[in-house]
């Protein structure tokens, strides 16, 4: 295996694995070569390479496989302390640190080699975020902390899935305040890191180190919260950290994929200590926000490929197509953008498909009929059994048809089979219900506002 299908084995881990795993435990690693069937990397402590095996290791070893089979094992050696000191000695500073006074610069030199917490991606600022309603909370929340005035509320809790902007909005944040107030300690790491740091403290016996750099800073942000569920020892050091950063008004923010309630094994006093604060979810994008990240996404590729034209409708077709996450979204447009530059032409909408055949693919609904009944049912406040039942009341009767109209538009069920879910019904009846919905959004308003919203609810 040669250090370019390293690269290629890194960036398909980048792109699997997420930021901060990456940037964690795979980032640090470097290839030395290959003997004997033996792949050898370089790893900063003994640690991490311990870490890295344990965790990752399996995954490694396929990968590295794919080029060269008969490697079959893995081995991390621990870097001279000398390396380490030099790439840490040759770290550029941020954007932000180089517009802050020479003595300020001296500061945060000073605390770097105890405090540097996961780098910041400069794209992730508030002017490249997108506001739209599932997530214009959580922005304005994101701003009143960036001001970095008075505590407001503390914690400060975004949640929700991936690719829908809480990495995006911690590192605006941390670049807000950094730029702006660059007198403040600001902490930004994964709870992967908040974890390797604390064991590591343990092993070497210096806890009483760990303790001090951590309740020096001003602002704490720490991404994934949910990594340290079920790690007692992990999660007692945090909660000794939350409680004395509290105490000095000190300004705490955290992510997680779900709310504090929802954290599988996270102790109780946790779970309590992150919902005293403000907890916000970020909605799964509608489709009026993810057109609007195509839209300010193609104004930047313009600029990058002048001249490249973008035929009328695609960015709405990828809009209403790709639904699942942002990071897939924009990795499509990314894509389409540099195949057309390559290929030499216009944006098309059979280019568009051409290019595009997977993402498109894996992006097809897959709604489910059960699914659609919940929703209508919840919709019109009435029950489930009534909306599949034989009554033929108009309160049970048209929220009925406009869940056949859905299933037929939002899934590739039969009428036959539709209908089969609906307490037995012949597909003549669907068809009916199908037709009459159709005929009903032209006539009436909130019919058509209904079908509307409940499609989109569903798609998100």
């Amino acid at each position: 295996m040669t250090k370019d299908q390293w690269g290629t084995i890194r960036d398909e881990l980048h792109e699997t694995m997420g930021v901060n795993s990456f940037r964690s435990w795979i980032e640090p690693l470097q290839f030395i070569g290959v003997e004997d069937g033996i792949a050898r990397f370089c790893v900063p402590t003994n640690f991490m390479g311990n870490y890295v095996s344990l965790n990752y290791g399996d995954m490694l070893l396929s990968k590295i496989a794919r080029f060269n089979p008969s490697i079959r094992r893995i081995v991390f050696d621990t870097a001279p302390a000398s390396t380490a000191e030099t790439t840490r000695a040759e770290s550029a500073p941020t954007p932000a640190e180089s517009l802050a006074s020479p003595e300020v610069q001296s500061r945060k030199q000073t605390r770097s080699d105890t405090l540097s917490g996961s780098p910041l991606d400069k794209r992730f600022t508030f002017d490249s975020f997108v506001v739209g309603k599932p997530n214009e909370l959580a922005h304005a929340a994101a701003r009143r902390v960036a001001e970095g005035g008075p505590v407001t509320f503390n914690p400060l809790f975004l949640y929700g899935g991936v690719g829908l902007g809480k990495t995006h909005l911690m590192h605006a944040i941390a670049w807000e305040l950094r730029s702006k107030q660059p007198h403040l300690n600001v902490l930004n790491l994964s709870a992967e890191q908040f974890m390797y740091r604390f064991v590591q403290a343990l092993r070497d016996r210096k806890m009483m180190d760990f303790k001090e750099m951590f309740r020096s800073v001003d602002v704490l942000m720490v991404d994934d919260v949910q990594f340290i569920a079920g790690k007692d020892s992990t999660q007692e050091e945090f909660f000794h950290t939350f409680n004395a950063l509290v105490d000095q008004h000190k300004q705490i923010i955290i992510s997680a994929d779900r709310a504090p309630d929802e954290i599988k094994d996270l102790e109780n006093r946790i779970r309590s200590r992150l919902q005293s604060g403000l907890v916000v979810d970020l909605h799964p994008t509608d489709y009026e926000l993810r057109l609007g990240i195509l839209q300010a996404k193609s104004e930047m590729y313009a600029r990058m490929y002048p001249g490249l034209e973008v035929e009328r409708g695609i960015l709405e077709f990828l809009a209403a197509r790709i639904v699942s996450n942002v990071r897939i979204l924009e990795g499509a447009l990314t894509r389409l953008f540099a195949f057309a530059s390559l290929v030499g032409k216009p944006i098309s909408m059979d280019l568009t498909q051409e290019c595009l055949t997977d993402i498109l693919r894996v992006s097809e609904r897959k709604v489910s009929i059960e699914e659609i009944q919940r929703k209508v049912a919840d919709h019109y406040l009435i029950r489930h059994s009534d909306l599949v039942g034989p009554k033929r009341v108009r309160t049970f009767a048209r929220p009925r048809q406009i869940a056949m109209y859905l299933c037929k538009q939002l899934t590739t069920r039969s009428l036959p089979e539709i209908g089969r879910h609906f307490g037995g019904r012949d597909h003549t009846t669907v068809m009916h219900g199908v037709r009459r919905i159709e005929e009903l959004k032209k006539q009436d308003a909130q019919i058509a506002e209904d079908v509307e919203l409940l499609r989109r609810s569903l798609e998100a």
